[in-house]
């Protein structure tokens, strides 16, 4: 298979907003010229687009195309907590969706920690492995949201894994959190082929700081932002395929430009990158490490480094401001402290390694935010 698959989870709206009202007239078109240039790989989920991704695939794929012309991966969302009879029902349920027969392949949904400590409980791996000997799976496998020692563990444990989703871009590829390296090594030591998504990180690397695109745009100014990071990650061996969940034809008509003859990056262009990575990484607003010395005892409950993280990564990637970061802000103010709710008690301050002025810098944010 060429190694560009079709995320369905950002697929282009009639209603902006109404993730529910799929413009179906352009989701066809984008497929005809996804499968015309050669390409089969077709990426859902039970709760894409509330619930109405698998029946858009149907309907623009299934409906129209033989079973021989592509190829599809659906999730059981282990997130729900699905019963072991649940999960036989909710297999069913996105057969019927989908109007297959059977899923070429099939994940137990963004696995970590405290979701493998459930599979266990509700014996999902033994089900996913049934429904394969049944002919109703093709290759079973996971996506996976923890660190590389999780990721150990559960490979050492389930040898019958036949390939592993993961979140690698180069922003993340030595991210002390996602630890896209590590992982990405511990599929190499499992001999588990790796299935990218959020190569692009949900779209931050399409536009980048001033500086970090220019450096990109002078040696290649033909290449899209985006096409750097989607190249970056399908550039590794064991990378099999690279999910890109676009949203309107000029995505698409960008992704099969440089993916349909796909020419890996070169020397120079991986020295690019990581000059690009550098420009990127110190463009932060607030020098802040999470050591969250700050947040023991605020007694508003401010949760100061995840507030800093996001108000960085608007300096980062200049294009998430319109996008996710206020909406990122109100789910975390949901559930803690907003920062307007600073009183100025100074305890942060007094606790900082790095001597950061958290009280200015909150009231600024909140300016920002809200």
């Amino acid at each position: 298979m060429k190694k560009l698959g079709f995320g369905l989870m950002r697929l282009p709206l009639n209603t902006p907003g109404n993730g529910k009202d799929i413009d179906m007239t352009t989701v066809k078109k984008m497929v005809d010229e996804f499968i015309g240039a050669g390409f089969t790989y077709f990426d859902t989920a039970y709760p894409y687009h509330g619930g109405m991704s698998e029946s858009a695939f149907r309907e623009a794929v299934v409906e129209r195309y033989p079973r021989e012309a592509y190829t599809i991966t659906d999730k059981m969302p282990i997130f729900n907590k699905p019963t072991e009879e649940g999960m036989q029902d909710i297999f069913n349920e996105q057969l019927s969706r989908c109007g297959v027969d059977y899923f070429d392949y099939y994940l137990l949904h963004a696995m970590d920690h405290e979701r493998y400590e459930y599979c266990k409980q509700v014996h999902a791996f033994e089900f996913v492995s049934r429904m394969k000997t049944e002919g109703k799976i093709k290759h079973i496998g996971f996506s996976f949201h923890d660190s590389a020692a999780v990721l150990d563990e559960i490979l050492s444990e389930h040898p019958e894994i036949e390939y592993v989703q993961l979140q690698i871009n180069y922003i993340d590829w030595d991210d002390k959190n996602v630890e896209g390296r590590k992982c990405y090594e511990v599929c190499l030591k499992h001999n588990k082929p790796v299935i990218v998504m959020e190569p692009i990180k949900g779209g931050s690397l399409a536009v980048l700081p001033e500086k970090a695109e220019a450096l990109l745009k002078n040696y290649n100014n033909d290449a899209s932002i985006a096409s750097w990071a989607v190249r970056y990650v399908a550039s590794l061996d064991n990378v099999v395929m690279v999910l890109s969940g676009m949203s309107n034809e000029e995505q698409m008509l960008d992704n099969l430009s440089y993916m349909k003859d796909f020419v890996p990056l070169n020397e120079t262009e991986q020295g690019l990158i990581s000059e690009a990575t550098d420009i990127i990484k110190n463009a932060i607003a607030v020098p802040c490490t999470a050591c969250r010395y700050c947040t023991d005892g605020c007694p508003m409950q401010i949760n100061i480094p995840e507030i800093f993280k996001i108000f960085n990564n608007t300096k980062k990637f200049p294009g998430i401001p319109a996008q996710a970061a206020p909406g990122q802000y109100k789910r975390l103010t949901e559930k803690s402290g907003k920062a307007s709710d600073c009183i100025e008690c100074g305890q942060c301050m007094e606790h900082c390694p790095q001597h950061i002025d958290i009280t200015t810098w909150l009231k600024n944010i909140a300016e920002v935010f809200e």
